[in-house]
């Protein structure tokens, strides 16, 4: 069983990781592709491609313009640890055992517009780049044309290298990542989660309460070394509870009525 989770724009490279355990990313070669392109921009254009503020603008204009490799731990920080926001407020990475990530790297993978799938210990440099963002490169038009199926046959391969009879693909990313994954091509049963909050008279996905919840039922997955999607019908984490009317084989429904203090 893999897991997949969208990144964060939020990233913290000021403090320190808790191992010094690190690997390298796989598809560094189309990142370096990428960084050439997005160092043409000014920031009055990075401002207008990412919808964002002329500070952050001249901030990722520095990080295109820093960027280099080789990758190591005194210019770069392993993704589970340098990615923040909702997702990874779920996830406390910080609190993993050594044990956990090693399962984390087995088991874990994070989608990246600029990386394209990294593994929990892969070290990146600091940047910024959605994948639903309209950025031309090289002879694509968006990020989608631009890493094609290459993440689709990366996930089939590592299903492939497994000796578990049941290959399936746990969906904790956000729908602009998770259609960076052709499915039609996906070797691998799709299992989506989804957590429901009573709002308003009825249940309703809130976003910051969805995104942390996919961050809990990932750290849920990695300590309790789940391999079997049957299993994930037991979380219970921040208070929600597996609804089966409300759900199907590919779509996993989990509801809660009261938030969690």
């Amino acid at each position: 069983m893999l897991v997949v989770v969208s990144p964060a724009k939020s990233l913290d490279f000021e403090n320190h990781p808790k191992t010094r355990k690190f690997s390298q990313p796989e598809f560094l070669k189309e990142s370096r592709e990428l960084i050439k392109d997005l160092r043409r921009l000014e920031p009055a254009d990075l401002s207008k491609l990412m919808n964002i503020s002329q500070k952050l603008a001249n901030e990722n204009h520095q990080r295109f313009a820093n960027w280099h490799t080789p990758f190591n731990l005194k210019n770069a920080k392993q993704a589970i640890f340098a990615f923040k926001g909702d997702v990874y407020l779920g996830l406390q990475a910080e609190e993993f055992s050594v044990a956990d990530l090693k399962f984390a790297q087995d088991h874990l993978r994070i989608l990246s517009g600029l990386y394209g799938i990294l593994r929990p210990l892969d070290l990146i440099q600091a940047y910024r780049l959605e994948m639903g963002r309209k950025f031309p490169s090289s002879s694509a038009q968006n990020l989608y044309d631009f890493w094609g199926d290459k993440l689709t046959r990366k996930i089939n391969k590592e299903f492939d290298s497994r000796t578990a009879n049941t290959k399936a693909l746990v969906n904790l990313a956000s729908n602009e990542y998770f259609n960076s994954i052709n499915k039609s091509l996906l070797d691998a049963e799709v299992i989506t989660p989804v957590f429901k909050d009573w709002s308003n008279g009825k249940y309703r996905i809130i976003s910051f309460f969805a995104k942390k919840a996919r961050g809990q039922m990932a750290a849920h997955i990695i300590k309790n070394r789940l391999e079997d999607p049957e299993s994930l019908i037991n979380f219970a984490a921040g208070g929600y509870r597996f609804d089966q009317e409300a759900s199907s084989d590919s779509k996993l429904v989990f509801k809660r009525k009261k938030t969690a203090s």
